[in-house]
């Protein structure tokens, strides 16, 4: 679970304002459900954590959080987009997602893992001529509750 401190909500606000948005309440509330759920989460929890809010308006307003670098849509292996934090307000880490149900869990880095996966980035974008700016990795298996 993550709670947003006051800069981080001035953070957000002045990324709506560079594209001629305001932080609302209404964003707000989403960005509240999504940091506390501490794990990408699909539009029917969102609304589920938010009684009273508009399906309709939570999409919208979702769009205008990805656009801003807000928050960012997380693939999984169902049809169901999931939403977390940008990776600069929630912190680096990586996913567990399961190929059943298409939940997606957080996977907290090591310095070990990151280390590995680094010099695996650098090797592979070296041969292909790339500079890696960023990485994400996601582990796709079965979750517990999906275990016969």
């Amino acid at each position: 679970m993550t709670t947003l401190d006051d800069s981080a909500h001035t953070e957000i606000r002045l990324r709506l304002a560079r594209l001629d948005q305001r932080y609302t309440r209404l964003r707000r509330v989403l960005v509240e459900v999504i940091a506390a759920a501490g794990r990408p989460v699909s539009i029917l929890e969102i609304l589920a954590s938010a009684p009273g809010l508009p399906q309709s308006s939570a999409y919208r307003n979702l769009s205008s959080l990805i656009e801003s670098g807000v928050v960012r849509r997380v693939p999984g292996t169902d049809d169901h987009g999931r939403f977390e934090l940008a990776e600069d307000l929630a912190g680096h880490h990586h996913h567990l997602v399961c190929a059943r149900c298409g939940s997606v869990e957080d996977v907290r880095h090591s310095p070990a893992l990151e280390q590995a996966l680094g010099e695996a980035a650098q090797a592979v974008a070296s041969q292909q001529g790339y500079r890696i700016t960023e990485h994400r990795f996601d582990l796709v298996g079965v979750c517990p509750a999906c275990l016969p």
